[in-house]
Parts: structure tokens; sequence; C-alpha cells
């Protein structure tokens, strides 16, 4: 099925970093599909950076309903089968995405790209679990007969998410050259996060540089980049005030970023910006890395070991390639 007027379903919930790596996926399907009507069924978090792609004819929000929620799964039933959906392609390729092809039943089924059983178009590669996820994806979408997914950067640095310009960075009291300091992360994985206490050495470092240095994060981050603040008072602290598409904005007018193993760097690092990701030994950067043409990793199996003189050469050589 190619081109045609027929309506298509993609399934991508999240996380973050999944979602930004899909979006190379996301465009292939709408290039491979022409004319049809391009659904996306996804969470709110990632509701308007899908918008501002302009991929998409339609977005839909998945409550996620859990066990006996009868009426929320009765809700996504009516809706997945009153869709008129031609081909469903599953990048989330859960147990939860795979369970809605269930969903269809019975009467007719879509075609399906993805894991589930029964699928029309299965990812039928039982090493997929070993591949980065772009890899794994791309390939997928060979088995559906889609042969070209560009990279999420190309997708991002394609669209106009209005740049960050003057207008946007002054009242943020954001003075470039400036750099983003990503030091959040999950809160259940702490080993995945480089000291707050070298992050804040590192935003001294670029101070004297005359590199303003931008502390992103959640709220649910704050107390970290207080901490971070504290250190070093001049480091413009933005947690909790911007959303996704603020950040591909910062990324594109920044001098480089760094960070943890996060979502937000993915998404950063898909915007073109030039990123160094710090990875531990908990997390293998051949299967989740962030990709981009001006992205370095610096892996040690414990963070701590990562110096900050180290960090900052390394984000150097990034400024100047």
């Amino acid at each position: 099925m190619a081109d045609g007027a027929g309506k298509v379903l993609v399934i991508k919930l999240g996380a973050l970093g999944d979602f930004v790596q899909a979006l190379g996926p996301f465009a292939a399907i709408r290039r491979h599909h022409g004319a049809a009507r391009l659904v996306l069924l996804t969470t709110a978090p990632y509701q308007e950076l899908a918008r501002q792609t302009g991929l998409f004819d339609e977005i839909w929000l998945d409550s996620r309903p859990r066990g006996l929620d009868l009426a929320a799964w009765r809700h996504l039933r009516t809706a997945l089968r009153g869709g008129g959906f031609e081909r469903v392609y599953d990048l989330q390729t859960s147990d939860r995405s795979s369970f809605y092809y269930r969903l269809f039943w019975p009467g007719t089924l879509p075609q399906w790209s993805g894991i589930a059983r029964g699928a029309s178009h299965p990812h039928a590669n039982p090493a997929r679990d070993t591949m980065h996820t772009i890899e794994r994806q791309a390939e997928q979408l060979r088995m559906a007969g889609i042969e070209t997914v560009p990279a999420p950067e190309e997708v991002l640095t394609g669209r106009d998410f209005e740049q960050a310009d003057a207008p946007f960075l002054a009242p943020l009291g954001i003075v470039a050259p400036f750099a983003l300091l990503a030091p959040g992360g999950a809160a259940h994985r702490p080993e995945k996060r480089w000291p707050a206490a070298n992050f804040a050495a590192l935003a001294g470092q670029l101070l004297s540089d005359g590199v303003q240095p931008v502390l992103l994060g959640t709220a649910a981050e704050a107390d970290t980049l207080a901490d971070i603040g504290a250190a070093c008072p001049r480091a413009l602290d933005l947690s909790g005030r911007t959303g996704l598409v603020d950040l591909v904005r910062l990324a594109r007018a920044a001098s480089a970023a760094i960070g943890n193993d996060s979502g937000p760097m993915h998404l950063i690092a898909a915007a073109g910006c030039p990123s160094l990701v710090l990875f531990s030994g908990a997390s293998d950067p051949a299967l989740c890395g962030q990709r981009g043409a001006r992205v370095a990793i610096l892996r040690r199996p414990h963070l701590q070991d990562i110096s900050t003189d180290e960090a900052l050469a390394a984000l150097k050589t990034l400024r100047a390639g």
C-alpha cells in the first residue's frame, strides 16, 4: 500500500528519546503514503512536537487504559475500529501497542507493521532488540516496503520551528553565545547522572570562556539545578520553563550542549546542536545513543570518573568542529 488516499495510523506513545528517534520513520511513512490521511496515536507530552513537524493530519491522544478500566478500553477500541485504517505502523512495538492490534477483532483487520502476533508485515528479526533504535525502526519499515528513512536531524532542521532569535532569547535572559546544560535524568536511575558539582564546575569554566551556561530541566529536577545555581550563581536556571518545542529552538541557537543520557539530549542533538552526552555503564550508546551530525559521547563505567576538564575539552572540540 503506497500513495493513495486511504487512512494510515502510526503508534508512538513515548518516551521522549524514543519519540525523537521515530521522527525519521514518521517522515518516511508520510512520504511513502503520499495523499493518505496520516494519524498519530501518541501521549500528551509529545502532541505539540508532533504537530510542529507538520507530518500528521490528525493527532490522537492515548489515555493508556489500565487493567479493568473498561470504559477507557471501550473508548479506545471504538476509535480504532471506527478509524477506517488500511495500515497501522506500530513504532512503539511494546506489549501494550501490540495488544491494540487485537482491539480491531473481530472484523476486517488493517495491515499491521510491528511485532503483534498475526501482523501482515511483521518485523521478523529475532535479533531486533540488539539493534540501535534508529536501525531497528528502519529495518521494520523496510520489511513493510519503505526503503528510505531519514535521520531525525533531517526532520527537525528541515522544519520551521521559529528560530530561537533575539526576541525569543531576550525574555529568558539568554545572551549569546550560550551552552545548554542538561543535568537531569530519570529519578530512579542516579547512576546515569553526572554529579551536580561537576556540572557547576563546568558552568564556571564556561563563564570564564565567555559562554553563558543555561540549565535545563523539569520542575521535578529543580533541586538539582538549584544546587548547581548555588555553586554558580551566574548560570541561568530554566527548570520547568521550557517545553519540547522550546528546546528545539534553544538548541538551534546554542553553541553547544552537554548532558546525561536523557530524552532532552536526544532532542537537542537531533536539532543540530553540537552535543556531548555522558554515558555510564548503565546504558549502551550502541543501542540507544543520541545521533546527529555533531554528537560526541563520553562513556565510563561510573560517571564520576569523567572529570570536568575532560568534559570541557570534549565540548571545546565539538564547538570548534
